[in-house]
């Protein structure tokens, strides 16, 4: 825990504005082993590297929308675009691959494992989401895919700041079942997760479909459905194809894809490969 706990949402949503956010560990060795191999530097490798890692999504993201041109009147949502438009030289110079996340939980190992667990959740959402939205000849494939690796974006950036409060907030939950997690988030934080990444969202003025996810009006368009079933799915198969939601899940995907159930089932547990 930090010397001084934030007291409220305020208070978190401004020490979040101007904090250090972590990467993961590979992420900082990926990225220097480009940077030492002009033959593979390029924005698409690094692109890759910086789309397998939520916190330096979001640290990039953040970075550009607070150093946005005047000119620049559209969302940056493309990560590969938005390296072209820095430049590498003022990626490598502005967005450090500093603090390790790894390192900042050294002393909460369990507490790291959790960051962890949402972070492979994380990953899994954004490959569901990004082949669905290929699939359904979306334009902006780029924004479904880096909006459903941010689904999570509140919850790890708290595993990484505070994380004798998550875990607190677990332990609640694992006491009384019939707990939810609003519930217990506002019991330990005083607010619940979903108003922390909501005002995230619009304080770092991320992708509007992360927006979109939250209001009950837009549930049922296609980006939505298709970020919030690539999210549903990751959570539901994190341990296996045996979840009792699976089933539903399928169903719900294989409408939105306009798939044969069966199809879309193979095509489902075909992927995604991420180790």
């Amino acid at each position: 825990m930090m010397p001084q706990q934030p007291a409220n949402l305020t208070d978190w949503l401004a020490f979040l504005g101007r904090a250090d956010i972590p990467v993961l560990k590979r992420t900082a060795r990926e990225l220097a082993r480009l940077r030492e191999d002009e033959a593979q530097l390029n924005a698409r490798a690094v692109a890759d590297v910086v789309t397998d890692d939520p916190l330096m999504t979001v640290k990039l993201l953040r970075y550009m929308q607070t150093h946005k041109h005047r000119n620049q009147t559209h969302e940056l949502v493309d990560v590969k675009q938005t390296l072209l438009m820095m430049g590498l030289d003022t990626f490598f110079r502005e967005v450090s691959p500093t603090p390790i996340a790894e390192e900042m939980l050294q002393e909460h190992q369990i507490a790291l494992v959790c960051l962890l667990r949402t972070v492979r959740r994380a990953q899994r959402s954004a490959y569901y989401a990004f082949d669905w939205a290929l699939r359904l000849h979306d334009m902006h494939a780029e924004e479904v895919q880096v909006s459903a690796l941010l689904t999570h974006m509140s919850e790890m950036l708290m595993w990484c700041f505070s994380p004798e409060q998550m875990l607190e907030i677990q332990y609640l939950q694992a006491a009384d079942r019939a707990m939810r997690s609003a519930d217990a988030q506002k019991r330990v934080l005083g607010f619940a997760g979903l108003e922390l990444q909501r005002q995230l969202t619009i304080a770092w003025r991320l992708p509007e479909l992360l927006r979109n996810l939250m209001d009950p009006a837009l549930a049922r368009t296609t980006r939505v459905r298709n970020v919030m079933l690539a999210a549903n799915l990751a959570r539901h198969s994190a341990h296996g194809w045996h979840d009792a939601a699976l089933p539903d899940d399928f169903d719900e995907i294989a409408a939105l894809l306009h798939m044969n159930p069966n199809k879309a089932i193979a095509l489902i547990k075909a992927g995604p490969s991420i180790t």
